[in-house]
């Protein structure tokens, strides 16, 4: 596909977006920013966050990750529906009985402000972290695709990117969030859909062609049950599945913030549980996807990449498949990275301004410029975390962002845990040292899990670390009378 096209293809969908931005946000204030007046319809905001989950870093690594992984991926989404129930029955009725605008103030009311900013500060990294890796493929991408030939170095490429996200996130925030990440859920599983049907047929295969073939692949296998120490063991994917869920989604300001946009408690779980039910056949379909990528480029003669992230965008650029599939390739790319990276950036200036900031809950206490100018601080944090993905040369980015947030992710999950299932109090100004402790001693172990344990830690660090947290968290405690169980 021409530079031209692509570059095409980037402009018409800005443009879409931008359309509306403008109808959404266009009388918006500072309640329909951080929770769009708590009037979403749930399922709009079910769809948009299949969409924002997905993101850029399943439309490009979860195919590639087929060859290192098989299926056994779909053993974590199963862990996932768990999860997705925890926080629907658990996390939820907490949030919506506290009317929270940020769901870290939990942590002010159960244990104090120490507390408080320990569990913002832990959410700003992890998703600032997060969102950055999923848009460093992006933007790599479209380097690759468009601006490599238009001479346009990589930092030029990323200003742009960020840039485009602002531009239509910065009015209306969570009120156009919601819209766009539909609109960009639709056009990403239809990309996948289109790139299946044209590989099939170029490799001769009907429907019934393209399940057998995946059946019989090697790379299909989804369980494995006989080697413990294998990172990909069954209950470890099925539990990590669902302690990932449980803090990436439900102590997650970024996903959360769109649950509490619906307009009751109710309403908030029937998106929850549909949400988590259209995820597993979204997943069937990309590791589908990559099962005929790598039987596409064998029969083809290609040479594999390196990185598996680049097995997708390479043979979609080869010229083996027909330029509608490239077309497809980059809206779909642009859809899964934007629908979540918008929705990021608008949690992090959400949560520095409630959380660290202290503006009340609903933002009364915010000049709308202030907002602007965080939003924008924002979008410059990113574009630097971004170049520094691309110095490091990050190779599975999905692999990185769950091993990411097994660090940074379990002391909430420990916080969490221990405020909803305990009725002791701590001190409070202990709390920051423990959420460093934790992860500290989670990292010794992790590095030496296989002399001391014969076996390596996988995304079961999560759980590890959470423990880890709760246990500092009890060492620190007392019983008291005044704490409740939230």
């Amino acid at each position: 596909m021409t530079p031209l096209l692509t570059g095409l293809l980037v402009a018409v969908y800005f443009m879409i977006l931008m359309v509306i931005s403008y109808v959404t946000g266009r009388k918006s204030n500072n309640e329909d920013f951080f929770v769009g007046s708590r009037k979403s319809p749930w399922y709009i905001v079910s769809i948009g966050m299949i969409g924002a989950s997905l993101s850029g870093v399943t439309f490009i690594s979860v195919p590639g990750w087929v060859n290192a992984t098989q299926f056994s991926y779909l053993q974590m989404v199963l862990g996932y529906f768990l999860g997705y129930l925890t926080i629907a029955h658990v996390l939820l009725p907490v949030y919506y009985r506290l009317n929270l605008t940020s769901i870290y103030s939990y942590l002010q009311g159960r244990f104090g402000n120490f507390s408080y900013k320990t569990g913002a500060w832990l959410f700003l990294i992890s998703r600032t972290i997060g969102a950055s890796a999923r848009l460093y493929l992006m933007a790599n991408v479209l380097q690759i695709s468009l601006f490599n030939a238009l001479g346009i170095p990589f930092a030029v490429t990323v200003f742009i990117t960020i840039a485009l996200i602002w531009l239509y996130t910065f009015r209306g925030g969570i009120k156009t969030i919601i819209w766009t990440d539909t609109l960009q859920t639709v056009f990403m599983l239809t990309s996948v859909i289109i790139t299946i049907v044209y590989i099939a047929k170029n490799m001769d295969l009907g429907a019934m062609g393209v399940v057998k073939l995946i059946g019989k692949s090697e790379l299909s296998k989804v369980f494995v049950f006989d080697d413990w120490s294998s990172k990909q063991h069954f209950v470890k994917q099925f539990f990590s599945g669902a302690f990932i869920t449980i803090v990436m989604t439900g102590l997650d300001q970024d996903m959360m913030q769109k649950n509490l946009s619906c307009k009751n408690l109710k309403e908030a779980q029937k998106n929850m549980k549909w949400y988590g039910f259209g995820f597993m056949p979204a997943n069937v379909l990309f590791l589908s996807l990559g099962v005929l990528l790598y039987t596409f480029a064998n029969q083809q003669g290609m040479t594999l990449p390196e990185r598996s992230d680049d097995l997708f965008p390479m043979i979609v650029n080869s010229g083996a498949l027909p330029a509608v599939v490239g077309v497809f390739f980059i809206i779909g790319l642009i859809a899964a990275a934007y629908s979540s990276a918008d929705s990021a950036l608008t949690s992090l200036t959400t949560s520095f301004a409630v959380d660290i900031l202290g503006s009340s809950g609903n933002g009364r206490t915010l000049t709308k410029k202030n907002r602007i100018i965080i939003h924008l601080c924002f979008s410059m944090v990113l574009m630097l975390v971004i170049i520094l993905f691309r110095i490091l040369k990050a190779d599975s980015i999905i692999s990185t962002i769950f091993t990411l947030a097994g660090y940074t992710y379990g002391p909430l999950l420990g916080m969490y845990a221990f405020g909803l299932f305990s009725k002791f109090q701590v001190r409070d100004t202990l709390v920051p040292a423990v959420a460093l402790i934790a992860p500290i001693v989670t990292g010794i172990l992790d590095f030496n899990a296989l002399n001391w344990f014969g076996f390596e830690l996988g995304f079961e660090k999560l759980m590890l670390n959470g423990a880890l947290m709760f246990i500092g968290l009890l060492l620190i405690s007392q019983k008291s009378k005044e704490a409740h169980n939230d």
